[in-house]
């Protein structure tokens, strides 16, 4: 994707494969897979993987292609291959329902242990996946305090300052020459940052939709888009409704 606007992008709306920022003063790094990396504290943040997607949905009669877990740990060991964090956070709905876990193939579950040799996970609990993972390395909680960040599954308006939270997948339109164009997106206001589902069969809700209110301070938010080769930083008030 190139040019979202036809108009000159401004230097706060245009960025390369990473973009950097500070979250309630703590460096981090949005990637264009999803994933945030912070760097003064050697952990990668991902959210939303989604794993045993097709698995869940072949339980109840509806045939999906069954590559989803494959593609999404193959993705997750590329992002961990290029920062090689000490720690891993996965910010809830790791896998699509409860049984995901405990039924996951043998294959993928020494893929996960394999990625885990040298770190340590924390699986943050889900609403698909509230009762945590099943042998698998790494820890289940339903929420994380690192650096005076709080990482949690559902941002939750009561918490506001250095919260970092999944769930609703944000997602943001803009312009690319005469055509909206949507993607997936980090959105922060410098405070509080919703992340990206990283699962590569999961969709995205508008960052305008009803269900951001109060989130953020609007006239701060940003959305960091996810393109084909680049990230894009957009105003809120300059996406589309």
């Amino acid at each position: 994707m190139t040019g979202l606007t036809a108009r000159r992008l401004t230097p706060i709306e245009t960025m390369d494969c990473t973009t950097e920022i500070a979250l309630s003063g703590v460096a981090a790094v949005c990637d264009l897979t999803g994933a945030l990396y912070l760097p003064d504290h050697d952990t990668l943040v991902v959210s939303d993987l989604h794993l045993e997607k097709g698995a869940a949905f072949a339980r109840r009669g509806q045939l999906l292609p069954p590559y989803d877990t494959l593609a999404t740990l193959t993705l997750l060991q590329s992002v961990l291959a290029r920062y090689q964090p000490r720690t891993i956070i996965s910010l809830g709905d790791n896998f699509h329902d409860r049984v995901g876990s405990a039924l996951m193939p043998q294959a993928f579950r020494e893929m996960i242990r394999s990625l885990a040799v040298g770190r340590d996970i924390i699986w943050i609990n889900g609403n698909h996946d509230p009762d945590g993972i099943c042998d698998l390395p790494g820890i289940s909680l339903d929420e994380f305090t690192l650096a005076g960040l709080t990482f949690r599954h559902e941002p939750s308006l009561a918490h506001g300052r250095g919260e970092v939270a999944g769930h609703l997948h944000p997602a943001a339109t803009v312009r690319r020459r005469e055509k909206s164009v949507r993607r997936p997106c980090f959105a922060t206001d410098g405070s509080r940052m919703v992340m990206p589902s990283f699962g590569v069969t999961t969709g995205g809700l508008d960052l305008r939709h009803k269900a951001f209110t109060g989130l953020f301070a609007r006239t701060d938010l940003i959305a960091h888009l996810l393109g084909r080769d680049r990230i894009y930083s957009v105003r809120y008030g300059n996406l589309l409704a």
